[in-house]
Formats: C-alpha cells, sequence, structure tokens
C-alpha cells in the first residue's frame, strides 16, 4: 500500500518559495498501471522522486504498507529505494564506463548480494527483456530502445514492489516507445507501475488508471481507490505490521539493509578508472610528481647518510677514544693555551702588557700528566649493558712487543717484527728511518663484519686460528719495497748495497718482479718470545739475543705464524682500520702473553721477589726520603744553572706545589738503582691480560661516540661520588678533536632535507585533494543514479575513497618507478662531480613501502572533503547534471 496525504513541496529560488506540490492526496494499489499527466512544471516529477524517496516532502505525509515515513532516516530511504523501488529514466541514466551486464548488476552490487548470485539474477533479468545478447556491451553500442530495456532490467532486477519510470519514451521513437508501454503493461500485472508522460495517447491506451495534475494538485482521478479498497489495503498492512512486531519480518529486514562492501567499491572505483586509462595515468603521475620529489630527497638523503655513516666507522676506526694508563689531561692547557690567568687591569694607553700563558702552559704540562686505573674501568665496560650498541670494537693494548723472526730471500733468519733494517746498516743514523717499519705488524680489531666492510679478501681466507696473519696491500695491490725487505720477501744485503751505492754517489734503480699471490699466502713465521732470548746458567738467566747458533736452534723450534690471506681496501672505503701490511688478531696478543708469563723465567722471577733473576743477587732496597727543606734546596741547586726567565717560570710553577709533590718530585730526580723486580718484569714483557696499558674504544658513530663519552663520564660520576677521586678518567678523543662540528653539518642537512620533503608532502596532498574534487564534479550524475538504486551516502562515500586509494597507490607505485629510473643518470652525475663511488642516491625497500603507504594514507585524507561533498550531493539534483 502506497499513500500520499497532503503532500506540499516547497522550493526556495531566488529568495521566492515555489510551491511544486500543493496538498497531494493519492492512495495506489499493490499492482495497477499508473500514469500521471500534465503540462511541464505540474509536479509530477517532483512527486515521483518523492515516492521514490529522492526527494523529501515539505508537510504531508507518505505512508508505505501502513507506516508513516515521517521518521525515516537516510538509511531507511536507502534501502526503500534500493529493495522496494524500481527506477526507469527518459535519459536511461545507465552509466557509460560499466558494461550491460555490470549496469543491471549495479543494485545488487549495493545490495550486497554475492557476485555469482548478482550475475545469475542479472542475465536472467537481460533474458526477460530480451537482451541476452548483449551483456558483454556498452550502452554507447546499444540503440535508445536497448538502452531503455536495460534500465528496466536493472530496475527490475531487485524485484522491488514499484516502478517508477519518468517519461521512459520520451526520447524514443514511436516503434520502440510501443514497444516500451508493451513491457510495462505486462510487468504491472504483478506490481505498480507510476509512470509520468507528457503523451496521452499512450496513457490512455496502456494504462489502468490516469491521474491529472495541474499547479502541484490533483484535478482528475479515472480509477480513483475506494473507501473500501484502502480499508482493505489498512488492514492487510496492519497484519504486516503485527508479523513485524512478532520478529518474523527481521529477518526480511535485515537482508534488505543496503551495505556495499568495500571490496565492491574498489571493484567498482578500478572499473571506471580503467575506462580512462590515458587519464587515470596522467592523474596518477600528477600524483606521483610529490612522491617522486620526497623519494629523491629521501634516496639523495639515504645515499648521502649511507657514505656519512661509512665515513664515521671508517674515520672512527682508525681515530678511536683512546684511555691510557698514563697520559697528559689535555684540557688542563686549554686555559693557558687562551688568555691566560690573573688580574686583568684596565691597560694604560700607550702600554703593552705581557701575558702569563707561557708559564701556565708550561705549569699545565707538567703537572697535567694523570695515571688512569685502567683495569677497574675494563671491568666496568665489559660489564656495561648495551655498549655493543654503541661500539664496533673495543680493543685492549699491553706493554708488549711481538718478537717475530723470519727466513729473507737468501734463507738468513732474520728479524721481523720488531724491524731492525735500517739500523743494521744505518746504525744510530737509521732509527728515524726506522720508524717506517715500526707499525708493519698491527693488532686487528675483533671485529669480522666491520673489517670485511673495509677490505676485500683478495686470496686465501680470513685467520680463523691465534698463529695466522694476513698481508694487506693497498688499493693497486702494492707494498711498500722497504717493507717487503722488512718481511723478508727480499735479501736484506741487497739494501746494505742500496745504501752503500746512494752513499757513493752512483745511480742505483731497483726492480723487482711482481710476488705472486701463491708465495705469499706460503710465507711463514715464527714467533720467539722475549722470554726465549734468556738461557739459564749458574749465576742467573743469560740474555742470548745475539748467539746466532742459539737464535737458530730457537727458531726451528719456536711455533710458526701462518700467512693465511691478502687483503686489499675497497673503493668504497673512506678509511681503513688498519694502517700496517700484517695483520694479527687478539688471540695472537693473548697467546704470547700467556706464553711469556708461564715461562720458566718469569716463574723464577715472580717466585723470588727479591732477587734479580739475571744476576741472582738481591734488589738493592731503595728507601730514600726527603725532607721539603732538602727538596727546595735541591730545586734552588737544579734551577740556578737555567736562564734567569726560565728560573722565574719554574719558580712560579714550584711555589704552586704542595709540600708532598715537591718531595716526589725531588726524588724522581735522583738517580735510581740498575735492576728493580718491576723492571725485570717489563723487560721480559710479562703483562696482566686485566689490566691492560690502554684501552681502545671504537664508536659505531659520532652519536654512537658521544654516548661512549656519556658512559666515561657516568663511570668518573660514579667514582667522584664514592671518593674515588684517583679513579677518574682522563682519555683523548682524537676524531672529536678533528672533527667536532660534523654532527652539527649533518643535523643541519637532515633539517634541510626534512624542510624539502614537507613541502613536498603539502603540495602533494593539495594536488591529490584538488584532483578528487574534479572526479567529483565529473561523476556527479552517477552519484545520482547510484544513490537512485539504493546507495547510501556513506556507499557513495566509499566508492570516491576507494579511487583515491587507488589513485594513490598508482601514484606510489609510478612514483618510485620513476625515482628508480631518475636514481640511474644521477647516480652517474654524482659520481663523476664527486669521484666517490661509494656515494650513491639508493632508495631503500623499506623507504619505497612506506612512501607508497604514505601516498595511500595522503589521497585518503586529501580525498576525504571531496568524498565528503560526493556524499551529500542531492541526488534529485545530481541526476539533472549533464
Amino acid at each position: 500500500m502506497l499513500e500520499l496525504k497532503k503532500i506540499t513541496k516547497q522550493y526556495v529560488v531566488a529568495d521566492q518559495t515555489v510551491n511544486a506540490l500543493n496538498g497531494v492526496d493519492l492512495v495506489f494499489r499493490e499492482n495497477e498501471f499508473v500514469s500521471v499527466l500534465g503540462p511541464s512544471g505540474c509536479g509530477k516529477t517532483t512527486m515521483l522522486n518523492i515516492i521514490g524517496g529522492l526527494d523529501r516532502y515539505s508537510s504531508g505525509d507518505l505512508v508505505i504498507n501502513g507506516v508513516s515515513t515521517k521518521q525515516y532516516k537516510d538509511k531507511d530511504w536507502d534501502t526503500y529505494r534500493n529493495h522496494r523501488i524500481g527506477f526507469i529514466f527518459q535519459s536511461y541514466n545507465l552509466i557509460p564506463h560499466q558494461t550491460v551486464l555490470e549496469n543491471v548488476e549495479l543494485a545488487l552490487t549495493i545490495a550486497g548480494i554475492s557476485k555469482s548470485e548478482r550475475r545469475r539474477r542479472a542475465k536472467e533479468m537481460l533474458g526477460k527483456v530480451g537482451l541476452s545478447d548483449k551483456i558483454k556491451n556498452k550502452p554507447s553500442q546499444l540503440s535508445g530502445g536497448q538502452c531503455q530495456r536495460v534500465a528496466i532490467a536493472r530496475a527490475l532486477v531487485n524485484d522491488p514492489e514499484i516502478l517508477l519510470a519518468d517519461e521512459p519514451t520520451g526520447a524514443l521513437d514511436s516503434k520502440t516507445s510501443v514497444q516500451i508501454m508493451e513491457l510495462l503493461k505486462e510487468i504491472a500485472k504483478d506490481r505498480l507501475v507510476i509512470m509520468v508522460t507528457h503523451n496521452p495517447s499512450l496513457a490512455e491506451e496502456y494504462s489502468t488508471r490516469i491521474v491529472r495534475l495541474m499547479d502541484g494538485c490533483v484535478t482528475d482521478d479515472s480509477d480513483p481507490v475506494t473507501e473500501a479498497e484502502r480499508q482493505e489495503m489498512q488492514d492487510a498492512a496492519k497484519r504486516t505490521q503485527e508479523k513485524d512486531r512478532d520478529g518474523r519480518g527481521e529477518k526480511k529486514r535485515r537482508a534488505e539493509k543496503t551495505s556495499m562492501a568495500f571490496g565492491t567499491a574498489l571493484s567498482l572505483s578500478f572499473k571506471n578508472m580503467m575506462t580512462k586509462k590515458g587519464r587515470t595515468t596522467l592523474v596518477s603521475f600528477a600524483g606521483s610528481i610529490g612522491i617522486i620529489g620526497i623519494a629523491l630527497i629521501l634516496s639523495l638523503s639515504q645515499g648521502f647518510q649511507t657514505y656519512i655513516d661509512t665515513v664515521e666507522k671508517d674515520t672512527l676506526s682508525s681515530y678511536p677514544v683512546s684511555i691510557e694508563k698514563q697520559t697528559i689531561d689535555y684540557t688542563a692547557l686549554l686555559p693557558s693555551i687562551s688568555n691566560g690567568e690573573g688580574e686583568v687591569t684596565e691597560p694604560e694607553e700607550g702600554m703593552v702588557y705581557p701575558n702569563s700563558s707561557l708559564t701556565e702552559l708550561f705549569g699545565a704540562l707538567m703537572g697535567g700528566a694523570v695515571e688512569n686505573n685502567i683495569s677497574d674501568f675494563k671491568t666496568y665496560l665489559e660489564e656495561y649493558e648495551g655498549l655493543d650498541s654503541y661500539v664496533s670494537a673495543v680493543q685492549y693494548g699491553y706493554d708488549v712487543e711481538l718478537s717475530i723472526y723470519g727466513k729473507d730471500a737468501a734463507g738468513k733468519t732474520v728479524v721481523i717484527n720488531p724491524s731492525s733494517l735500517f739500523t743494521d746498516f744505518l746504525g744510530s743514523q737509521g732509527a728515524m728511518m726506522g720508524q717506517m717499519t715500526a707499525n708493519i705488524w698491527q693488532e686487528m680489531l675483533d671485529n669480522r663484519e666491520l673489517l670485511e666492510s673495509q677490505y676485500d679478501l683478495l686470496e686465501g681466507s680470513w685467520p680463523n686460528e691465534y698463529n695466522e696473519v694476513v698481508v694487506i696491500v693497498d688499493e693497486n695491490n702494492r707494498i711498500n719495497d722497504y717493507v717487503l725487505y722488512a718481511l723478508g720477501f727480499y735479501d736484506n744485503e741487497e739494501m746494505k748495497e742500496i745504501f752503500d751505492a746512494i752513499v757513493s754517489g752512483e745511480e742505483y734503480e731497483l726492480q723487482k718482479d711482481p710476488i705472486p699471490f701463491s708465495d705469499i699466502l706460503s710465507k711463514t713465521y715464527k714467533a720467539i718470545y722475549a722470554t726465549d732470548l734468556y738461557e739459564k746458567t749458574e749465576s742467573g738467566w743469560a740474555d742470548k739475543s745475539e748467539d746466532s747458533i742459539y737464535l737458530e736452534s730457537k727458531y726451528e723450534s719456536a711455533e710458526t705464524i701462518r700467512v693465511v690471506g691478502i687483503l686489499r681496501p675497497k673503493e668504497s672505503a673512506a678509511a681503513t682500520a688498519m694502517t700496517g701490511t700484517i695483520g694479527y688478531t687478539k688471540e695472537l696478543t693473548e697467546h704470547y702473553i700467556e706464553k711469556i708469563n708461564g715461562s720458566a723465567i718469569v716463574r723464577e722471577q715472580m717466585e723470588n721477589p727479591d732477587v734479580d733473576v739475571f744476576t741472582g743477587i738481591p734488589f738493592e732496597e731503595d728507601d730514600r726520603t726527603l725532607t721539603i727543606e732538602e727538596a727546595n734546596f735541591m730545586f734552588e741547586q737544579m734551577v740556578s744553572a737555567m736562564e734567569p726567565q726560565m728560573q722565574t717560570i719554574y719558580r712560579q710553577y714550584w711555589e704552586k706545589l704542595s709540600d708532598e709533590a715537591k718531595i716526589k718530585a725531588m726524588l724522581d730526580s735522583l738517580p735510581s738503582t740498575d735492576a728493580t723486580y718491576e723492571g725485570n718484569l717489563e723487560k721480559l714483557q710479562v703483562c696482566d691480560l686485566e689490566k691492560p696499558s690502554k684501552i681502545l674504544i671504537y664508536p659505531v658513530d659520532f652519536e654512537s661516540k658521544d654516548e661512549v663519552s656519556r658512559i666515561i663520564e657516568e663511570y668518573n660520576q660514579l667514582q667522584r661520588e664514592a671518593g674515588k677521586e684517583e679513579n677518574i678518567i682522563v682519555y683523548t678523543d682524537y676524531i672529536g678533536l678533528m672533527m667536532s662540528s660534523i654532527t652539527v653539518i649533518i643535523n643541519a642537512i637532515s633539517y634541510v632535507l626534512i624542510a624539502f620533503v614537507s613541502i613536498s608532502l603539502i603540495v602533494s596532498s593539495i594536488m591529490i585533494g584538488i584532483i578528487t574534487y574534479i572526479s567529483v564534479l565529473e561523476r556527479i550524475k552517477e552519484i545520482g543514479i547510484l544513490r537512485a538504486i539504493g546507495a547510501s551516502k556513506r556507499d557513495v562515500s566509499r566508492v570516491f575513497t576507494a579511487e583515491t586509494l587507488i589513485i594513490g597507490f598508482a601514484a606510489g607505485l609510478m612514483g618510485i618507478f620513476v625515482t628508480l629510473l631518475f636514481l640511474i643518470p644521477i647516480n652517474l652525475v654524482i659520481h663523476a662531480l664527486t669521484g666517490l663511488p661509494g656515494l650513491s642516491a639508493v632508495l631503500p625497500l623499506a623507504g619505497g613501502v612506506i612512501l607508497v603507504a604514505i601516498s595511500m594514507l595522503l589521497t585518503l585524507i586529501a580525498g576525504a572533503i571531496p568524498s565528503r561533498i560526493a556524499a551529500k550531493k542531492d541526488p534529485v539534483e545530481a541526476l539533472r547534471t549533464e
């Protein structure tokens, strides 16, 4: 039952109120063919839109099956249009980018019907209107009559109770009009059909009832519903309501609720966009411009940051935070280097005054020497949780020098480390040149990953045992010739010939063939420990280091050190952890110390701390003491021989020292006895692994270096609180002194890049929002069609939200793809301009995924307002849009 009770509809046009309907009273039967006639502007279409739920009445009431619609909400009207109303329009209102089958399916899609079910029902309905062979065609490929048949099939596919037709034959020729009217007449046998038309002849021929309107009022009704019929229909409606109240209609009502799944919305939007591939591509490209900018900035930032990280790690592997047992507190020098101390007076005009910087500097140097408690700090570091995240390695140094021997090219046993190459031929004059061979053997960092990031393994393997070492060549596979002599690859006698020739003024050309990798990897050395150079005699332990026969016997039985690999610095490495040519592991150092500590001579010395193990004579006790007067006298004797200016400087410094410091300074200046217990242990290179002479901490990056400084300061604070001032650590931060501003520069660059990214994001968001709004404007009529067949505001919003997500996804992917293409020439330019092969712009995988997600999120946010605008479009106005 459908009843209109005194329905009025008013429009406000240009500040004037227009009455479209004036108190319309009509009751319609469940199945009849009603034609509404009247001149243009009489309110026919308005009444049809109100019956169909597209428009709202101003006053009165629309009663559906005995239920007033005054309390209807938007979702109730959506359900009503989708399940009880079918619309047929004069202009067909088919969606052009969908096929015939998809247009008919649309109402079922909105209803949330499964794909297989809606496909079956749509094909069945198209068969009833005679279009089974046209299901894959687009509307543009059909005639006007066929398009109207599709519209009829779409209107009927949900089996509505009421069919509303607005001038269904207005755009058709007379023959086709007759066919459509015959079809509507057949449909009206089992449902209510209300048709608005200007053609009275068609209405009189096919309709069972004609209603005439004039100026918004019903002027004639050819077959009005009688009071008896009206009462009977009301009774039937009441029975239906009682059935619903008993709960028996609940299942049906739930089934009638419109519910477009988001996947369906994605499918609709995707199909729409695929019909405009060129436009979609351009829109996606436009949306990707911001993403491309962000991706390029991110790639450059990532490339620079990766390079900076590499430089930091490589640089910090060469310049660690150094903590030595005995060091100078360089911070004590800073005041002296600046303006000095003392009272500042107003200068007299025309006079220059001396500053006491030199005095303060000397005083700081003499008083700045400190001794660190390395062993306690070593324990603190080893127990500190989370240290591994800040440092790439912690290296402990000991007062021990590996004693390595080998054979030179002539087969002669020579000292390989510490090398005596230059001093053998130049004596004391070769001491300075000997510094070039001082660091040939170097302990490697205990971090294989870091080393592998800096070095390529050309041949062989990395050391896996304590007695395995590697040879390190430069980027051109070269090793300095004097190093090759020092390592025993060439005959050391040739070096003497070179020196003699140079001294005589003769020309000497050194020509050597390249050394095959196999020769290097077959090279072996022998570890002859410092304690092995002494032999037990009746009078003590005798030094046998100059006894060639003894050395040869020791050489034969000594432990073998094998070269197992050849390393070369990577091109991408900004700096490397090793400056030597032979790299050995910390295990060799520890093994060397343990062998020395366990030797017979060391055990004997430790068991007899009062006896000199080398002479068998007891040590002389040094129990000398001084009074403060004696110390002052000795100081005056010492400085009296100096220049007057130096006397003044030293006396000023002396006055600042405490009595204990003065006494200690003078005692230290006294000559010591020849041998001591501690001196013998040092001579034998005895070391305690728990008491290193220095600690080298290699931070991962500059931020981690700051964390290391914080950890040291935390330790120092703990010592201060415990009253252990003597345990405070003084250290040297070499890289901090050299590159203290690098962190500020990096942060500044990061802030600039972030600013660029922010601008790109804003521009991209605005552009996507505009594009989405343009899409809404272009699809207003489609919005009207969707609302007419029952789509809710949320469904319409969801369709455009899905479209923005698809655009965002496509824009993101396109942006990433274009960025990857751009990076090829960009990296070529970077390499050409900088000459740094390790510096490349790289878009990280995670960054690419995040950018696509950001693109989708931005389009979702930017499309929120246009989607809301689309949802609020008046369906009647939308349907009128061309």
